[in-house]
């Protein structure tokens, strides 16, 4: 799949607030500096659609991209940044919630995994909730290029190995670079094919 078009549609704070329409939606989310907004703008080829920032726990709504007049690309808030405060923490638990578990446009949820870190607690009970709720979903490795494509590897093995230890049947995933936009095709290739199949 190319991009021809990527447009910003709307942010929201609710999910019932959402665009109505029967478009499907590919949403984006991980935990605060993993790198979400520069996969985006690489995706997307436009490297001012999602607000990058050196600060962590920018994104505090729902946004919509419209991708080639054909599906949505939805950017949700990062989880698990403390420094946000327990209130503000409350509500974003809560706004994510009910977009992946209401949300019937939702085609597949994209979770984000820094790829240079051992595997974290937080990234697996998030995944592991989205196993308990049904909800379909696939990896993104994030920051390949920040370390030797060994190291890479044997990142995503141990994250992939944990994940073996709850899970009979794994997801799919991608390893991606941003700066050197290593896995792009196969992430796009991977959203044309469900929008193929709906």
């Amino acid at each position: 799949m190319e991009i021809t078009s990527a447009k910003f549609v709307t942010s929201n704070s609710r999910a019932d607030m959402c665009p109505k329409s029967d478009l499907p939606e590919y949403a984006f989310i991980g935990r605060s500096n993993v790198g979400k907004s520069s996969l985006i703008n690489m995706l997307t080829n436009n490297s001012k659609l999602a607000m990058t920032s050196s600060t962590p726990g920018k994104t505090l709504l729902i946004n919509h991209f419209m991708i080639n007049n054909t599906w949505y690309l939805v950017d949700l808030p990062g989880y698990g940044y403390a420094q946000r405060g327990k209130k503000v923490m409350e509500s974003i638990k809560n706004l994510i919630q009910h977009y992946v578990l209401e949300r019937t446009q939702m085609t597949c949820l994209f979770v984000l995994i820094d790829s240079r870190l051992e595997p974290q607690k937080i990234d697996l009970e998030f995944i592991g909730w989205l196993g308990e709720n049904g909800i379909p979903f696939a990896l993104v490795f994030t920051k390949a290029d920040k370390q030797s494509t060994s190291k890479t590897q044997q990142n995503v093995n141990r994250f992939l190995d944990t994940m073996k230890e709850q899970w009979e049947e794994l997801p799919p995933h991608f390893i991606t670079s941003s700066e050197k936009k290593t896995g792009r095709k196969e992430l796009l290739d991977y959203i044309d094919s469900i929008n193929r199949s709906l």
